[in-house]
C-alpha cells in the first residue's frame, strides 16, 4: 500500500547549461508553456504541458558531468536513436503522429521510427540538445 494515497508525479527535472536552448526546444516541439519559477541562485526555467511540469535547472558548473547521458560529447553510436537504451527516455503521447514526425525530421532531428507488432502503437525515438533520450508514441484506432 502507497505511503500516501494522492501521490501523483508533481514534475520531471533536467539540468543544462544552456536552460534557455532547452525551454526553446521543449516549447517548439512538445508545446509547453513557460511558467513563474521561484527564484533560485542558479538560473531555473519552469515549463507546463497539461498537468506535466519540466523543471530545467541550470547545470553546476563545478560537477562537470556530460550533459545528458547520451549527450553529444559521446560516441556517434550512442548519439544514434536507434541505440537509445529503452528505459532512458521520456514519453510524451502526440495526435498527428506522421506531421509530429515530418517536423523533427524538417528541423533536422534524427529519429527512429517504429511500430509495435501488432500496428496498435506507433513510436518515434529522438534525443533533445542536451542528449536526452525522447519519445513520440501514439495509438492508432482500429
Amino acid at each position: 500500500m502507497a505511503a500516501a494515497k494522492t501521490t501523483y508525479l508533481n514534475h520531471i527535472s533536467r539540468e543544462s547549461s544552456d536552460v534557455k536552448r532547452l525551454a526553446n526546444f521543449y516549447q517548439e516541439i512538445f508545446g509547453f508553456e513557460r511558467i513563474e519559477n521561484p527564484k533560485f541562485e542558479f538560473e531555473v526555467i519552469w515549463l507546463k504541458l497539461g498537468d506535466t511540469m519540466l523543471h530545467l535547472i541550470e547545470r553546476d558548473p563545478v560537477t562537470k558531468l556530460p550533459e545528458g547521458p547520451w549527450s553529444s560529447e559521446s560516441s556517434s553510436v550512442i548519439k544514434d536513436p536507434k541505440h537509445l537504451p529503452r528505459g532512458h527516455h521520456l514519453c510524451f503521447s502526440v495526435p498527428n503522429f506522421d506531421s509530429f514526425v515530418q517536423t523533427l525530421k524538417e528541423r533536422g532531428i534524427e529519429v527512429n521510427q517504429r511500430s509495435l507488432p501488432d500496428g496498435s502503437i506507433k513510436q518515434a525515438f529522438f534525443f533533445d540538445p542536451d542528449g536526452n533520450g525522447l519519445e513520440a508514441a501514439s495509438m492508432v484506432q482500429q
